[in-house]
């Protein structure tokens, strides 16, 4: 195994697990917005402020908004996961 394999595998792994942390921290978010916290809480404003730019840039280029739902979070859960299995296998491909 070639040292450059595991400095890829290690980069792949840490880029891996901050995706699938920002999908917690979305999941996170959207779930508050139905039980309406203390936006004066901060946890409550750093999850804010890790989502909503993500929400406005889904917002500029689509509108998420459908009877009353806003499905921001859902698309761009949808988009962080497909960059995951990419991300993924081009790693694998690399290694291997």
């Amino acid at each position: 195994m070639n040292p450059l394999d595991g400095i890829v595998n290690g980069i792949g792994g840490i880029v891996h697990s901050l995706l699938t942390v920002y999908i917690w921290v979305i999941i996170i978010g959207s779930l508050l917005t139905w039980i309406r916290p203390d936006p004066y809480n901060p946890i409550v404003q750093i999850i804010y402020r890790l989502t909503e730019p993500a929400y406005a840039l889904v917002r500029r280029v689509m509108p998420t908004v459908f009877n009353g739902l806003d499905l921001a979070p859902l698309i761009i859960i949808i988009v962080l996961q497909v960059m995951d299995v990419i991300l993924v296998n081009i790693i694998n491909a690399v290694v291997l």
